[in-house]
């Protein structure tokens, strides 16, 4: 019988543990995906325990817990930061299967040095043990950055965002780079007239021009997408539950968007027709400026409407979507394929049924001389564990090359959510020694070794083209 969350955790055999310890394990990190806070990241924030670090804002632990029936007033209550942690012991034992009892456990290992295993009856002792380590002052956000060996970490933000915290961010004090990355959701989000027409007078002031007609708009996201890249940033983000793809005339899109300035609304297909504009144009920003384009597909969000008047979005009540993906996404890329005008890519799905249509989708729009230029996105929130991370990577090695993808990323708003890049790493490798070990594939070390080492760190900085001293 193995120990639990030894320092072979998820490595079933010789070669698997080679490939992790000598290859993977010392890699730095890029992580190219994630929702940080910045101004914690940049004033250096020190955390005043356990209970804060963990279970602030992560909706993870939130659905867990409420699933064990922990009342809300110890999820995203008043209760005391203590209460909360208390609370989140209780479930801890109850969530085995789940990749939260991995992480707990490789948190506690990796940040403290707690090798107990957490429940009630272990839960004050490790509280007063994290107590102790954070009256040290280590548990400052950069440190704990730092700690995990980051090299650069992307934050996601908004085209009206001032990125100030960025502008004053010094890498070189800090030992790593923080860039921000373009989310203009917001712009798409033409549902409720008040509530976007509030955010595009917000837009327009950060451009320091009013929105009056669609030209306008592009114009604003434009000169905001290169107010991003003078930043360092290198990527667009994009949620959304299905891809999309509707064509309109110019004339067209002057309509709708009048009509939503004055308060109107706009028709399902008009919907479609204006949201494919703007994307297409955030495309074509992305290929001009050499910008990586994230399309994250296929999650139904805030489900429950009572909770998301209480608690407002991403509390823990969104799930996978079944939408149709293949057509609509292909004409999207092929739109901009056409005139030469698609930027690198990566494809994020949240349904596993979608695995091989994603991994065969890139296939289509590789080219220009770029390796990976199309990427099957690492597997991502309901797919961030252990079988889903392999069947992402099968799919990928079946259907294309996983010797040039980019690996994985947090997506978290955790900062002691890194020890996840050691998990994807060790459930890599032990994908790779099993293939050797079966005699799938030959033991040649250098060759795995090299595409260990480039798969957790080496074609993100190559991909991204990430400069950081």
């Amino acid at each position: 019988m193995k120990k639990f969350l030894d320092q072979d955790f998820l490595l079933e055999s010789e070669t698997a543990k080679r490939l992790y310890h000598q290859y993977a394990a010392n890699q730095p990190i890029i992580d190219y995906h994630n929702h940080l806070p910045p101004d914690l990241i940049a004033q250096d924030y020190k955390f005043k325990d356990l209970g804060e670090m963990w279970l602030a804002g992560d909706h993870y632990k939130w659905r867990a817990m409420r699933a064990a029936g922990i009342p809300e007033q110890y999820i995203t209550g008043n209760s005391t930061t203590k209460e909360k942690f208390l609370a989140w012991a209780q479930v801890v034992p109850q969530t085995i299967g789940n990749p939260l009892y991995h992480w707990s456990h490789l948190e506690l290992q990796r940040y403290f040095g707690i090798t107990e295993v957490l429940n009630p009856g272990t839960a004050e002792d490790i509280w007063a043990k994290t107590e102790r380590a954070i009256a040290g002052g280590e548990f400052t956000t950069q440190r704990l950055l730092r700690k995990m060996k980051v090299t650069v970490t992307c934050s996601t933000d908004d085209p009206a965002d001032s990125l100030e915290h960025h502008k004053n961010f010094d890498s070189k004090k800090a030992g790593f780079a923080l860039f921000p990355a373009f989310r203009p959701d917001k712009v798409l989000a033409v549902a409720d007239p008040e509530a976007w027409n509030t955010y595009i007078r917000r837009l327009g002031e950060a451009a320091g021009t009013e929105i009056s007609s669609f030209f306008t708009l592009i114009e604003v996201l434009d000169q905001r997408h290169e107010f991003f890249a003078s930043l360092g940033g290198r990527l667009s983000d994009h949620g959304l539950q299905r891809p999309i793809f509707a064509l309109a005339t110019p004339a067209d899109l002057e309509s709708y968007i009048a009509r939503l300035l004055k308060g109107g609304t706009l028709n399902p297909q008009e919907t479609e027709e204006f949201q494919t504009a703007v994307m297409l144009e955030v495309g074509k920003m992305n290929h001009r400026r050499g910008f990586v384009m994230q399309l994250h597909l296929g999650a139904i969000r805030n489900n429950n409407a009572r909770a998301f008047r209480t608690l407002g979005p991403d509390t823990g009540y969104d799930s996978i979507s079944d939408e149709p993906m293949a057509a609509k996404l292909s004409a999207f890329l092929n739109t901009l394929d056409t005139n030469d005008q698609l930027p690198k890519t990566i494809l994020y799905n949240l349904n596993p049924r979608d695995n091989y249509l994603f991994a065969t989708m890139i296939g289509n729009f590789q080219g220009g001389g770029i390796p990976g230029k199309m990427q099957f996105g690492s597997g991502w929130w309901f797919l961030d564990q252990k079988q889903a991370m392999e069947w992402q990577m099968t799919a990928l090695a079946n259907l294309g090359l996983l010797s040039r993808f980019v690996g994985m990323l947090t997506d978290s708003r955790s900062f002691l959510s890194f020890p996840r890049h050691e998990y994807f790493r060790r459930i890599l490798c032990n994908l790779l020694g099993d293939w050797v070990e079966k005699g799938e594939i030959p033991w040649d070390e250098a060759l795995l070794g090299k595409m260990v080492q480039d798969i957790s760190y080496g074609n993100a900085a190559e991909y991204f083209g990430f400069v950081f001293e």
